[in-house]
């Protein structure tokens, strides 16, 4: 079987170079967190860095994806912990 390779559009590199460049996360955490390798995300920011990102600007978007960052690790925890408790009772059944 072969990998499925995704075409991403110009605005989404340049989104994605606004968050690694504002998120205040590691590159690795902000790569993963896009879905697109830690190489691919550092050449994206080698080409769009000087280019349309306005970073001055852009602080309230960087602000509002941090929060959403948050709440999704909370709510990824919260569901490996429900995935635990369910095996756990399931394994109770008589």
């Amino acid at each position: 079987m072969g990998t499925v390779r995704t075409v991403r559009t110009d605005a989404f590199r340049q989104d994605a170079v606004r968050i690694a460049l504002t998120s205040g996360l590691s590159r690795r955490q902000d790569a993963e967190d896009l879905g697109v390798g830690l190489s691919r995300l550092s050449k994206w920011i080698v080409t769009y860095r000087e280019s349309e990102v306005d970073l001055d600007t852009d602080r309230s978007f960087a602000l509002e994806h941090d929060r959403c960052l948050r709440e999704y690790r909370i709510l990824r925890e919260e569901r490996e912990i429900l995935k635990k408790a369910t095996r756990c009772f399931a394994s109770l059944k008589p």
